[in-house]
C-alpha cells in the first residue's frame, strides 16, 4: 500500500477511538484539509464516522502551543529541556527514582510510549509511568492475564461479521465506536437471522440494532454472566473437549455459578427472570458469539471480575479464536493498544513482559543495556495523583493528556498540581484544565504533524503519516523524550533521529529471547529502514522473525501463555452492592456522546461537531425530574461530597428512574461548572487499578434561575454568568446563559457580551413585566451579536440563530426577523442539528417523513442525512418512529 495516493494526498490513521480507521488527508489548493475514508485500509474500508469526517476542521493553529514556556513565559528549547532534566535529576538525587513520574496518554503514538517507558523503567529506574488508558481498558488487560497469561486480545473486527449473535455489554458502540456499529448493522441487514443483544442500563442509540435490550442494574454485569455459566451447564452446553483439554479451574468457577439461581441472579441484575431465561437460551443455542465489551464494564470497582465472568462463558463453550466467536475489549483510544504493548501502564514491561517476572526484566535490562530496572509495579493513575498531592511524587511529566478533566476526584488532582514543586505538560494546546498548572509547557506535535504508529482495537498496526508541518517549535514526542534522556546523561541508549529507528528497536525487543513464549512478537519489522518504514502497510500481530503479515486468531487450539499453557477460569462473585445513602438518591454514570471526544480539546474547534450537542446535560427519567421539580430544558444541579456542577435537564425515558447520565467531554474552556468526573470517587477495582467512573452516587435539585439566555456572536466572548456553556458556530459562537440575579442594564450586558469595538447602535427590545430582552447590533451587513433572554429556557431555534452568523443583513426587516428570533417563510427553521456530515435538522427529517419518507434510507435518498458516516441513522429511525405515531393519531 503506498503512503501516498497522489501527491497531495496522504494515507493515514484517524486520531480518536481505538476501531483505528485509515483516513486519506488532501492538503487542498485554498489551505483546506480534505479527509475521506481509505478505502483500502482493513479496519473501516472507507468508512468515517462523524468526527473522523471532521478532522480536517480541528488542524487550525488557534490556541496552539508553539513555543516552550517557563512560567507562562516563552522560552527556547535548550532553556527549557535543561530544566526539565536538571529537576528530574536533582529530584531523582535527592529522594530516590520513585519521587518522579509521567503521566501518559492512548493519543501517544507507539514510539513515544515506547521511549518514554524506556526511559522511566529502565533509565530512572522507577515504574512510576502510567497512562490515561488507564482510565479505560486497564480491567481488561487484568482480566486477559488471569484467564491468557497475556494480555491477548483473541479476536478480529471480521469476527463481528461472522458472528450469528452479538452482546454488547457496557458499549454503546452507535455513538462511541460508530464504524464498528456500522459492519454490525450491514452485516445485519444481509443476514436478517443475526442476532444482537444490547446490555446496558440506559437505552442508547445502539438499541436500533438490538433485538433485545436488557437493561441491567449498574455493575450488574458480573452477576449476569455468572448466571449465564450456571445456565450453560445446567443445559449441558459446556464443551467438555475444549474445558479438559486447554482449560484449568472450570469446577472453582462453576461452584460459585452454580449457587446463584435465576432468581437471586434477577435479583443483582434488575431483569426478569423470563428475559433472562431468553437471553440464556439464545446465548446455549448459539454457536458463533462474539461478546463485545467496554468502559461500561471496565469502568468498575469490579471490572476485572466482569471482563473474567465474560471471558469463562467463552471459555466453557469453546467459543473463543474461531471465526465469528470470543469475547472483544474495544478500546476508546487511538492508540490504546500501542501503550499495552511497550509497557505503558505501570504494572507492565515493554513486549508485554511482566515486571513481576524476573526472568522478564532481565531480557529488558540485557536488551535496554540499561544501569536498572524497575523490580516492582509503579503507582497506578489515581494512586499516582495522590502521591503527588501527599508530597511523595515532587516532579511529575504529564504527556497528551488532561487529568483535571478525566481523573475522578479530580479536583483533588488540581490540588495535587498546584502543590507538586514541578510540573511540565507536553501538549498541543495553550491553555486547558491542566497546563494552566504547569511550570514547564512543551510544544508537542499535533495529529496531521505526527509519524509513527498506532494499534488497533483488532491488534492491527497502522502507520500515522503526517501531512502538515510541525507549526512554530513544535517537536515530536518522542524526540522532547529523547533530549531530556541525553540530557540526564543516557545519550548512548538514545540515539534516536527518526521514528522508524524506535519502531525497529521496539520490534526487535517483541522478539528479544521469545521463541514463541510470548504473545506480542513483531520482530520480522526489527531491521526495518525508514523507506520501508514510510510505506509499511497495515498488518496484524503477531509476525515474528521471517515470518509473513497474516490475519489471526487466538486460542481455538489453546496454547495460552500461562506455565501450563491451559486458560484459567476465574472463580467471580457477583458485584455487592453499594450501601444507599439517602443523602445522595441517584447513580451517576458517564459516558461519551457521538460527536465529540474525551475532553473536546479536539472536537470543541469543529462547528458541525458541536451542533448535535452543544452544552453538558443531565439524562433524567420524566417521573424523577417531577418529583424533584425539574422541567426539560431547564437546569439542574448534581452534587455530593466532591462538589456540584451545573447542566442542561434532558429528559427521556431512554433513562430509568434513579440513574442520571451525564457527558464526561465538558470543560473548564466550554461550560462555567460541568466537569463531571469531580463527582466521581476514586474507587478503583482492586487488580487492575481502574476507577469506577461509571458509578457515583449524587443529589440532584433545580438550578433556580433567575433568567436564561442565548446568544449567538463573532467574537469568543468572556462571560462570569452563574451557568455558561460555549460552543463553535459557522462564523462565531454559540452561548447559553442563566443567572441567579439579573444585571442592572441588559443593554450593557450585551455589548460586554459581544466583546465588539464597534460604535453600532444596539438594535434592542425589552418587556420588563414579563422579563423578556432581545438585544443586536449589526456592522454594516453583517450581524456582530445577539442575545435572547427569558424567565424560562429561551426557546428559539440554536441552528437557526447560529446561522444568521453567516448571512448578510442588507434590509432593515431582516434585522428585525433576527431580533424576532423567529425565520420568516424563506427562511424555514432546520431544528437541532441530527445529521452533522450535511448539517440536517430534526424539523428536516420530520417534515420529510410526513411527504411520504417513511425510512432511513428514504430520508437518505431525499435529504443525504445518514449517508456518510451513518452514526446519525439509529436517531433518524426515532424521528420517523414518532412522526409516524402522531400521523396515525
Amino acid at each position: 500500500m503506498n503512503s501516498s495516493v497522489s501527491p497531495e494526498t496522504v494515507r493515514t490513521t484517524c486520531a480518536y477511538c481505538g476501531v483505528g480507521c485509515g483516513v486519506l488527508a488532501t492538503r487542498e489548493e485554498s489551505g483546506a484539509i480534505g479527509i475521506k475514508g481509505d478505502p483500502m485500509h482493513p479496519a473501516n474500508f472507507g468508512r468515517l464516522c462523524s468526527k473522523g469526517s471532521a478532522l480536517g476542521e480541528t488542524v487550525d493553529l488557534e490556541g496552539r502551543l508553539l513555543e516552550p514556556r517557563i512560567g507562562g513565559k516563552p522560552a527556547s528549547w535548550d532553556t527549557a529541556l535543561d530544566l526539565v532534566a536538571s529537576s528530574f535529576a536533582e529530584t531523582i538525587s535527592e529522594h530516590g527514582p520513585d519521587s518522579v513520574a509521567f503521566y501518559v496518554s492512548g493519543q501517544l503514538l507507539t514510539e513515544d510510549y515506547y521511549v518514554a517507558n524506556k526511559l522511566m523503567k529502565g533509565f530512572i529506574g522507577s515504574a512510576n509511568i502510567d497512562t490515561n488508558s488507564r482510565l479505560c481498558m486497564s480491567s481488561s488487560v487484568a482480566g486477559h492475564r488471569r484467564a491468557f497469561g497475556s494480555d491477548t486480545v483473541p479476536g478480529t473486527y471480521e469476527d463481528l461479521e461472522l458472528a450469528d449473535l452479538i452482546l454488547l455489554t457496557g458499549s454503546n458502540l452507535a455513538w462511541c465506536h460508530p464504524v464498528l456499529y456500522q459492519r454490525i448493522a450491514a452485516a445485519k441487514a444481509k443476514r436478517p437471522a443475526m442476532r444482537v443483544v444490547l446490555i446496558d442500563p440506559r437505552r442508547t442509540m445502539t438499541s436500533d440494532i438490538a433485538d433485545m435490550h436488557l437493561a441491567i442494574k449498574s455493575d450488574g454485569d458480573a452477576a449476569l454472566f455468572i448466571g449465564l455459566l450456571g445456565y450453560i451447564a445446567a443445559q449441558a452446553m459446556v464443551d467438555r473437549t475444549y474445558v479438559d483439554r486447554y482449560t484449568s479451574g472450570f469446577e472453582q468457577a462453576l461452584a460459585i455459578a452454580s449457587s446463584h439461581d435465576l432468581r437471586s441472579i434477577s435479583a443483582r441484575t434488575g431483569i426478569s427472570p423470563e428475559q433472562l431465561r431468553e437471553f440464556f437460551n439464545l446465548f446455549t443455542q448459539t454457536e458463533r458469539v462474539v461478546t463485545v465489551y467496554s468502559q461500561g464494564v471496565n469502568q468498575s470497582a469490579g471490572g476485572t471480575d466482569k471482563v473474567n465472568a465474560i471471558i469463562n462463558c467463552h471459555l466453557a463453550t469453546g467459543r473463543i479464536g474461531r471465526p465469528g466467536m470470543g469475547p472483544f475489549s474495544v478500546t476508546g483510544q487511538p492508540n490504546a493498544m500501542g501503550g499495552r504493548e511497550v509497557g505503558g501502564l505501570a504494572n507492565m514491561l515493554a513486549a508485554h513482559m511482566h515486571i513481576e517476572d524476573e526472568g522478564h526484566r532481565d531480557l529488558v535490562q540485557t536488551f535496554w543495556n540499561s544501569p536498572t530496572i524497575a523490580s516492582r509495579p509503579g503507582l497506578k493513575a489515581v494512586d499516582l495523583f495522590n502521591a503527588v498531592r501527599t508530597g511523595k511524587i515532587k516532579a511529575l511529566w504529564i504527556m497528551a493528556t488532561n487529568p483535571v478533566d478525566s481523573m475522578p476526584e479530580a479536583d483533588l488532582v488540581v490540588k495535587a498540581l498546584q502543590e507538586c514543586p514541578f510540573v511540565v505538560v507536553s501538549d498541543i494546546n495553550s491553555v486547558n484544565d491542566t497546563t494552566i498548572h504547569a511550570h514547564v509547557l512543551l510544544p508537542a506535535a499535533g495529529w496531521g504533524e505526527k509519524d509513527g504508529t498506532v494499534t488497533n482495537s483488532e491488534r492491527r498496526i497502522s502507520r500515522q503519516r503526517p501531512f502538515l508541518p510541525l507549526p512554530g517549535k513544535a517537536r515530536p514526542d518522542w524526540w522532547i523524550i529523547t533530549q531530556v534522556a541525553r540530557r540526564l546523561g543516557f545519550a548512548e541508549a538514545f540515539p534516536y533521529e527518526t521514528p522508524a529507528q524506535i519502531f525497529a528497536e521496539h520490534a526487535a525487543l517483541s522478539g528479544h529471547g521469545n521463541r514463541g513464549s510470548r504473545d506480542f512478537d513483531i520482530s520480522a519489522h526489527s531491521a526495518i529502514s525508514d523507506v520501508e518504514y514510510d510505506d509499511l502497510s497495515p498488518f496484524q500481530w503477531p509476525q515474528g522473525r521471517g515470518e509473513a503479515a497474516l490475519e489471526r486468531r487466538f486460542f481455538s487450539q489453546g496454547e495460552f501463555y500461562t506455565p501450563d499453557q491451559r486458560a484459567r477460569f476465574i472463580p467471580v462473585n457477583p458485584v455487592n452492592e453499594e450501601a444507599a445513602d439517602p443523602r445522595f438518591a441517584f447513580t451517576l454514570n458517564t459516558g461519551r456522546v457521538r460527536d465529540h471526544w474525551h475532553t473536546m480539546t479536539r472536537t470543541g474547534k469543529s462547528a458541525r461537531l458541536s451542533a448535535h450537542f452543544a452544552e453538558p446535560f443531565a439524562e433524567i427519567n420524566p417521573l424523577d425530574a417531577a418529583v424533584h421539580g425539574i422541567a426539560d430544558a431547564s437546569l439542574v444541579k448534581l452534587g455530593n461530597d466532591h462538589g456540584t456542577i451545573i447542566v442542561r435537564a434532558l429528559l427521556t425515558d431512554r433513562q430509568a428512574r434513579g440513574r442520571i447520565f451525564v457527558p464526561m467531554h465538558w470543560n473548564g474552556q466550554f461550560a462555567g461548572d460541568a466537569r463531571v468526573d469531580k463527582l466521581v470517587s476514586a474507587n478503583v477495582d482492586p487488580i487492575s487499578g481502574q476507577p469506577a467512573l461509571k458509578m457515583a452516587r449524587v443529589a440532584m435539585k433545580p438550578f433556580e434561575a433567575a433568567w436564561y439566555g442565548f446568544s449567538v456572536m463573532r467574537e469568543k466572548p468572556d462571560t462570569t454568568a452563574d451557568y455558561w456553556a460555549l460552543a463553535r458556530a459557522e462564523g462565531g459562537f454559540r452561548l447559553e446563559l442563566a443567572g441567579l440575579e439579573e444585571p442592572r442594564d441588559w443593554s450593557a450586558f450585551a455589548r460586554r457580551l459581544f466583546g465588539s469595538s464597534t460604535d453600532a447602535p444596539l438594535l434592542a427590545y425589552h418587556d420588563e413585566r414579563q422579563g423578556q430582552h432581545r438585544m443586536a447590533i449589526f456592522d454594516n451587513e453583517t450581524l456582530i451579536g445577539v442575545l435572547y433572554v427569558a424567565r424560562e429556557p429561551v426557546t428559539v431555534s440554536r441552528s437557526w440563530a447560529a446561522e444568521q452568523l453567516t448571512l448578510p443583513f442588507a434590509r432593515s426587516h431582516q434585522r428585525f426577523q433576527v431580533l424576532a428570533g423567529r425565520p420568516g417563510k424563506d427562511m424555514p427553521d432546520k431544528g437541532a442539528i441530527v445529521c452533522a456530515c450535511f448539517g440536517i435538522g430534526r424539523n428536516e427529517i420530520a417534515t420529510a417523513a410526513m411527504n411520504g419518507c417513511r425510512s432511513v434510507e428514504a430520508i437518505g435518498a431525499k435529504l443525504k442525512a445518514g449517508t456518510n458516516c451513518g452514526s446519525c441513522r439509529a436517531e433518524i429511525k426515532g424521528i420517523l418512529d414518532t412522526s409516524m405515531v402522531e400521523a396515525a393519531e
